[in-house]
């Protein structure tokens, strides 16, 4: 696998760029290359299930804790569930462990990958280079799951 390919340099990424197939993903895991970072809030992953082995980083609440303003959609969302105990030092201790300290791919997952397109476009504007986003998210794990 050409990890070169997996993480372009520098400069304006585009939408295929910044997103990687399930599969792909989870050999970088194996390998102890890549981290999956789940986005999804809470509440979506107490009602729809967790992927075993990933982080949890709380899109929505990120974006409000880094000034970003949320949707209307979104402010829904973060309203429906309770809050995550995330504060700032948090958010980039989990981050600057994952993606310096080992040296880790950061593959963004939420529940169909549209967020999480967002979330590795966010990371990488705030220096994670080698953030991805997994395609189809959590519904092509789930479907990988029930087929094996």
């Amino acid at each position: 696998m050409d990890i070169s390919k997996i993480a372009p340099a520098a400069g304006k990424t585009t939408e295929a760029e910044l997103e990687i197939s399930l599969a792909s993903a989870l050999e970088l895991c194996q390998l102890g290359l890549g981290t999956l970072v789940d986005i999804r809030q809470a509440f979506e992953i107490e009602l729809k299930g967790a992927i075993p082995g990933t982080e949890h980083i709380p899109l929505f609440e990120v974006k409000r804790l880094l000034g970003h303003t949320l949707t209307e959609d979104e402010q829904d969302v973060l309203d429906a569930g309770r809050p995550t105990e995330i504060d700032v030092q948090g958010f980039f201790s989990t981050l600057n462990r994952l993606h310096h300290g080992d040296d880790n791919i950061v593959l963004c997952i939420c529940n169909s990958g549209r967020r999480s397109l967002y979330a590795a476009q966010l990371l990488r504007s705030l220096g994670y280079r080698k953030a991805l986003s997994v395609a189809g998210g959590f519904q092509a794990w789930k479907k990988l799951q029930a087929a094996r």
